[in-house]
């Protein structure tokens, strides 16, 4: 499945880093950012995380919400956030059946293997609940520089 911009958001309900349930629906009315990343405490999962957590102000002020999607169960999630002081929602997505909704659970290769994992991408999602921006293969270290942009229009 392929979501473009305009589409509304599938709904969905994860547990984060705590063991609390998250649900999208229960967050319209503020934008969302919904970042898929293949793996907790990786070099460039953790310069992307650490990055949304520096800039934390920026997405406040704009009122957004910040979810962070991974097919890790929730303790590595856990340790993750507790080790880099990831204060957001980090939810686990071990059976990837929201990376699939969203289009983004894919093979992968890496040293000649091939592997089913999250592609990094990023959606924004409107307070009505549509995506507004899609940003696929994101490189972690312009990330918020790319989503704040477009979250300031």
């Amino acid at each position: 499945m392929t979501l473009n911009v305009g589409d509304r958001a599938p709904d969905f309900t994860l547990p984060d880093q705590e063991g609390n349930a998250v649900t999208l629906s229960a967050l319209r009315g503020k934008p969302v950012v919904l970042y898929f990343y293949p793996k907790a405490d990786t070099p460039g999962c953790t310069t992307q995380a650490c990055g949304i957590r520096d800039h934390r102000a920026d997405y406040a002020r704009i009122g957004a919400t910040v979810l962070g999607v991974s097919p890790d169960p929730v303790k590595p999630i856990a340790k993750f956030a507790g080790k880099y002081g990831l204060e957001f929602p980090l939810l686990s997505d071990e059976d990837h059946s929201v990376a699939e909704a969203y289009g983004v659970w894919v093979e992968k290769s890496m040293y000649g293997r091939t592997y089913m994992g999250n592609e990094r991408t990023t959606f924004v999602i409107a307070a009505d609940g549509t995506i507004s921006h899609i940003f696929r293969k994101v490189k972690p270290a312009e990330h918020d520089q790319q989503v704040l942009a477009a979250l300031a229009g």
